[in-house]
């Protein structure tokens, strides 16, 4: 904890006076510090600290509240403390408002400048002009060969009608790409900041797919973010299956029955 701090205090060209060990999540660590001329600031180690510093920029640069970068290399990232005094079920009616000026913020295509992951789990982000294409081959047959035969096969059988399933040139939105209620900062609320991207530009119904996985978004959540495709409910399951595949991935045989329930649902 206390070299995580001291990282952090040199980043920032200050002493370090206290640091504290933060909840965090299972693919990083997280600190809070306080130097001795008074600044704070959370130190977080991640896969790719300046890759998330540059997803963080796009996100303010499209309007939406996030933490400060204060500085960054290969190994940490500083950032700004957020006020976070409440839950997300407070805040639906922002969200939705917050999502919305997300998503109005379009690429040139699908994909990202540049790959990612949650932790050994590769995110590939290669460019597209085909989304079923892209969803098929970055996001679904990529964990072909981490799973059970039996499931990837269900996979593929899926990823080769996709083009059926989903819209073929959706507009290529800004994505959080990892957004659930513990990555949504709330104060007052309002949300303080959206921290923990894994942005690439895709179909905005994923972000929603993402936040419904664990989470139970209230009517004020969808009556700010304004009209949903004709279709969302049918293809949730399809954008869901990817946090499912991660989750297996990561953490074991107790998210098979996860992914084994959305093939089920999509007649897979």
């Amino acid at each position: 904890m206390k070299d995580l701090g001291g990282r952090g205090a040199a980043l920032l060209g200050g002493t370090l006076q206290d640091v504290t060990g933060m909840g965090g999540g299972s693919l990083s660590r997280l600190v809070y510090l306080r130097l001795t001329d008074g600044r704070q600031a959370i130190v977080k180690t991640g896969p790719a600290p300046r890759a998330e510093a540059a997803m963080l920029g796009a996100i303010r640069a499209a309007g939406v509240p996030v933490p400060d970068v204060l500085a960054a290399d290969d190994d940490v990232l500083v950032l700004s403390v957020v006020e976070n005094t409440g839950s997300v079920a407070a805040a639906w009616s922002d969200l939705g408002g917050v999502l919305k000026t997300l998503h109005a913020t379009h690429g040139p295509r699908y994909g990202w400048t540049a790959d990612y992951a949650f932790g050994p789990v590769a995110i590939v982000n290669t460019w597209s002009d085909d989304w079923p294409a892209f969803w098929a081959e970055h996001r679904l047959l990529n964990n072909a060969g981490f799973i059970a035969t039996e499931l990837a096969r269900r996979l593929e059988l899926l990823a080769a009608d996709l083009g059926n399933r989903l819209p073929r040139a959706p507009q290529p939105s800004l994505l959080h790409g990892d957004l659930w209620g513990g990555n949504v900062m709330v104060a007052n609320g309002k949300v303080s900041g959206l921290i923990d991207p894994a942005c690439y530009y895709g179909h905005g119904e994923v972000d929603i797919a993402m936040l419904e996985m664990f989470d139970h978004p209230a009517a004020a959540f969808f009556a700010s973010y304004g009209r949903i495709e004709t279709g969302h409910r049918e293809r949730i399951d399809i954008y869901r299956l990817w946090p499912a595949l991660v989750h297996l991935r990561l953490f074991g045989s107790a998210y098979r029955p996860l992914v084994e329930d959305l093939l089920s649902n999509l007649g897979i």
